[in-house]
């Protein structure tokens, strides 16, 4: 006599599943081939976000409404794949924040970790944790989790800039906090470029502790960046697929600048043609400077200065640089990397 039990009939197996249901239990082998799948499996998809369409709405929003009343007057960029869950990939946000001539964003913290890359204008400030820095096209900036932080322009003229945030990561696990601060703007304590100074020249102050897993330098000016790429260029051949790419750094500890987001500063050589790459981070790219060509598949995503696109995760790509280009980019590498989860595929 056979020990092995036999196929139930499936209004059999149906019957069974309403009543555990009524229990908050359900079968995992209904849905196990798609929570463990054979491959990365996201609704994230690649994507391109054009400057010169998203430009002209990100002035008209300015007429709309005031940085008052929007606490942040931004666009998010929403990803095709997940519209409505206001996420650039699975785990970012990503928005463009636009702030006018004599306006002020008021100041408040949270526990997400934001970066700012600047996009267009000059003039406007951010502060954070009680040091300004005037901020320009290509400068990478941190505002770490729960520090105070504002952003004003006393120039004369629109300032934009892309915002990225691991607020889907910090939803994941519940811990979600905000403050707003009584007075609009932080009484600043330190002087402009004090953090680049102490932090940003290879050295640290004596018998410095790292107080945090983010840099204690929260801005890196594009024009140092820029330079050292270049630098470079000149001295080695363009990696296969990366061109010339650096990793920001951490200078107390030399991992990754943030906790939850890694930030990276590529440049592909003019005619630059990739090879396809891979890596289980989904990646946003902002480009600096040049045009060319992001290629996954059968589809071609042709950029310019300013765009941004997306690559999901294990998404074969290639770049490729109809002139010398720079790209910035940003991704959720440093948790992945944490959890022993981080893969790439060349």
């Amino acid at each position: 006599m056979s020990s092995v039990p036999k196929p139930a009939p499936q209004s059999e197996r149906q019957a069974f599943y309403r009543k555990i249901d009524k229990a908050s239990v359900a079968p995992l082998w209904e849905v196990l081939h798609d929570l463990i799948t054979h491959a990365p499996k996201t609704a994230c998809v690649p994507a391109i976000y054009k400057w010169q369409e998203l430009h002209p709405y990100v002035l008209e929003s300015g007429g709309l409404i005031t940085a008052q009343e929007a606490e942040r007057r931004v666009l998010v960029l929403e990803n095709p794949g997940l519209r409505g869950q206001s996420r650039i990939t699975q785990s970012l946000y990503a928005g463009l924040q636009l702030i006018l001539p004599g306006e002020v964003a008021r100041a408040h913290r949270h526990s997400q970790s934001a970066l700012r890359f600047i996009m267009s204008g000059s003039g406007a400030y951010t502060a954070v944790q009680g040091e300004r820095v005037t901020m320009h096209p290509g400068d990478f900036i941190i505002t770490p989790s729960w520090t105070w932080h504002d952003h004003g322009n006393p120039g004369d003229e629109p300032v934009i800039w892309l915002d990225g945030l691991d607020v889907p990561i910090v939803e994941l696990f519940g811990a979600q906090f905000m403050e707003r601060m009584e007075a609009q703007s932080q009484r600043t304590s330190h002087s402009e470029g004090e953090s680049l100074a102490r932090f940003g020249a290879n050295m640290l102050p004596v018998n410095y502790v790292p107080g945090s897993r983010t840099s204690p330098l929260f801005w890196y000016p594009y024009e140092r960046s820029r330079e050292a790429l270049a630098t470079l260029a000149k001295a080695e051949a363009p990696h296969p697929a990366h061109g010339h790419k650096l990793q920001y750094v951490n200078p107390a500890t030399g991992g990754f600048p943030m906790p939850t987001i890694a930030t990276f500063l590529q440049l592909l050589p003019q005619s630059f043609s990739g090879k396809s790459y891979r890596s289980t981070d989904s990646t946003v790219f902002a480009v600096v400077e040049g045009k060319g060509r992001a290629c996954f598949g059968d589809e071609t995503l042709h950029f310019e200065p300013q765009d941004v696109f997306v690559m999901p995760s294990w998404t074969a790509y290639s770049l490729h640089a109809d002139q010398e280009c720079v790209l910035f980019s940003f991704s959720d590498r440093p948790v992945q990397v944490a959890l022993d989860l981080w893969r790439e595929q060349a």
